[in-house]
């Protein structure tokens, strides 16, 4: 399976945005290139993540209604 991530900063592998608005103009016209992205999906913080997110949907969609 997957190497688990480091304990530190969890979007240290992640650019800031302003990074990648320069790089997405310099590879315009340039087929894009999938970003592998490497997720332990059994981590305990990837699940209160999850659990957070779908949270906030709900109640959103329900606002909504």
């Amino acid at each position: 399976m997957s190497e688990p991530t480091p304990t530190g900063n969890p979007d240290s592998s992640q650019t800031p945005a302003s990074d990648t608005k320069g790089k997405a103009s310099a590879t315009a016209g340039k087929p894009e290139q999938e970003e592998e992205i490497d997720i332990d999906l059994e981590a305990p913080e990837t699940e209160k993540a999850a659990l957070a997110i779908q949270n906030q949907f709900r109640r959103f969609q329900k606002k909504k209604k």
